[in-house]
């Protein structure tokens, strides 16, 4: 089994910046990409950005410029370095590791962890 462990959110002013992290435990051999989404009330879990095993990276274009991800594969941690935060990027941001497991791939998601940008 693999467990997510976030950490990071709180409060911001606009303009301001966060780092959020999520380390895997458990069974973490086989990590295809990982990545960070966010949920707004009664709004649709969406992408922010996704990195590969390859080092690859796909941002949402609304976060484009502002928003890096970036991974460690030695710690099984990757990293949301938000900057120049919006009020309407207040959400709840889920990690999300996609691993391989034949014949296809599985996903595992964190708790959740609430940022709110203040205006």
């Amino acid at each position: 089994q693999v467990r997510l462990v976030e950490s990071g959110g709180g409060l911001v002013q606009a303009g301001g910046s966060l780092r959020l992290s999520c380390a895997a435990s458990g069974s973490t051999i086989s990590i295809n990409r990982m990545g960070w989404y966010r949920q707004a009330p009664g709004k649709q879990r969406d992408l922010v950005a996704r990195v590969t095993s390859d080092g690859s990276t796909n941002d949402a274009d609304s976060v484009k410029g502002r928003f890096t991800v970036s991974r460690d594969n030695a710690k099984n941690t990757v990293y949301l370095q938000m900057n120049s935060l919006k009020p309407e990027e207040t959400a709840v941001y889920y990690c999300n590791f996609n691993f391989y497991s034949w014949p296809g791939t599985r996903d595992f998601w964190g708790q959740g962890i609430q940022v709110t940008v203040s205006s």
